[in-house]
């Protein structure tokens, strides 16, 4: 299977891609995999249940779902790419299934349910094929006779929908018998795509609050799991956050946390008259925001969000794949000095550095450090080598030895062998050397562009 990026979160590693390429991995290959959904409903079970927790861990694929998973992770400095729901998940699968010829088996919820969410799926995709239909109303004596129906239909997926944990149970226990390539627990997902459940209006799905629709149809059989499971999962995810910001020191020696977090808090005061004339001067000069977000990759392969100063125009990102022949660095960064995208503005931010000013909001959070390897993209690190990989075994920083020694004049595998040898050898002394060297290489403006 295709490396996909993760994200630890409550002891899971759960995927951490957009739609496209979640669905992509659950699709590829011959080898059987089960894939879970991870929500705060669940992760509160898990901890009483150990039975279903080990079933989560050991599927092939955790998807993160619900507005829950996504507050959880914010609470420990990382972000969820997208809401892999098994709702919102249903019908891109059946489309990419369609496409690729894959058929599906679906089990599970009440009589008529799959009967119904199967003519959905088939009305919106008539290339698909439905290799069968069973309720999940069923005898456990019955059990090794549907396994065999699902077998012999030759089904490349198999949707469960026995509702959590017995779903998971219950394929984690038939595993090996059922012969699928993808077997998949989706809960009330085939009730919301039937219609037997009425799915919360878009606008409270966008806001996180879908679970006060499903409390107000579903008052008696919701109360519990909402009014007494959301508090208790906040209260658990806010324990889970605090342990994981103390293995901040596994990621930044407390000696180094200390020199940025003292050298950060002066800074931010000293430059916040600075933040705010270079702030008015990007309102002033192109349209957009004055700050630009961009995931890229730190410490162990860990996504987070980078903050700078937007010095581009607001369609950067879709011209960059255009430019990338174009490149005034060799090999697999990206770096080009008469870039058309950068707005003027942009271009005096870049000589003197100031668009990297907002990552010490990074440095706060301990997602960055003031001296390190500068965080790639994650388009990036999938290319990286094994050798290549070693520069992500120390936290990301604003400088390093590469930003001055020359920063855009040093080609890739230069910059590699100098981020590796900081990982074997950063100590404070060096680091105050490089911070120092660091004023001297703004002021020069050699190689920022």
């Amino acid at each position: 299977m295709t490396n996909i990026a993760t994200l630890p979160l409550f002891g899971f590693d759960l995927v951490n891609e957009n739609r496209k390429i979640a669905i992509a991995a659950l699709l590829e290959g011959s080898e059987r995999k089960t894939v879970a959904f991870l929500n705060a409903h669940c992760v509160n079970i898990a901890y009483f249940n150990k039975d279903y927790a080990h079933t989560l861990h050991a599927a092939d694929m955790l998807l993160p779902d619900g507005s829950g998973i996504g507050i959880a992770a914010k609470m420990t400095g990382q972000k969820v790419v997208e809401n892999l729901n098994g709702t919102d998940l249903f019908l891109p699968l059946c489309r990419a299934a369609a496409t690729k010829g894959k058929s599906i088996y679906l089990l599970g919820s009440a009589k008529g349910v799959v009967e119904k969410a199967a003519a959905k799926a088939k009305t919106l995709y008539p290339t698909l094929k439905i290799a069968g239909l069973q309720h999940g109303y069923f005898a456990d004596s019955k059990t090794d006779t549907i396994i065999a129906e699902v077998n012999a239909s030759k089904a490349d997926i198999l949707l469960v929908a026995l509702g959590v944990p017995k779903q998971e149970l219950w394929i984690d226990k038939h595993r090996d018998a059922l012969s699928p390539t993808l077997i998949m627990g989706v809960g009330a997902m085939l009730d919301f795509h039937a219609g037997r459940v009425s799915r919360a209006p878009l606008i409270l799905r966008k806001l996180g609050l879908e679970w006060i629709w499903r409390l107000a149809i579903e008052p008696h059989r919701m109360a519990k799991r909402y009014l007494l499971g959301n508090p208790a999962f906040l209260i658990g995810a806010a324990i889970h956050a605090i342990k994981s910001r103390i293995h901040l020191f596994d990621r930044i020696p407390p000696a180094k946390r200390l020199v940025d977090l003292s050298c950060v808090s002066a800074g931010l005061l000293i430059l916040a008259p600075l933040f705010l004339i270079t702030a008015l001067a990007i309102k002033l000069s192109s349209k957009g925001p004055v700050f630009f977000q961009q995931t890229r990759v730190g410490y162990k392969g860990e996504h987070f969000n980078m903050y700078k100063f937007r010095s581009m125009y607001l369609d950067a990102e879709s011209r960059r794949e255009c430019l990338l022949e174009t490149s005034d660095r060799n090999g697999i960064c990206f770096k080009q000095k008469d870039d058309p995208r950068i707005t003027a503005i942009g271009r005096i931010l870049r000589r003197t550095s100031i668009d990297e000013l907002p990552q010490l909001i990074n440095i706060l959070k301990g997602e960055m450090s003031l001296v390190g390897p500068r965080p790639a993209l994650p388009e990036e690190v999938a290319k990286y080598s094994e050798r290549a990989m070693r520069r992500l075994n120390v936290a990301p920083g604003i400088t390093g030895i590469w930003q001055v020694s020359g920063r855009a004049e040093i080609d890739f595998n230069r910059m590699v062998e100098m981020d590796i040898a900081y990982s074997r050898t950063h100590s404070i002394l060096l680091d105050f050397v490089l911070i120092a060297q660091t004023a001297r290489a703004v002021i020069s403006g050699r190689g920022a562009y």
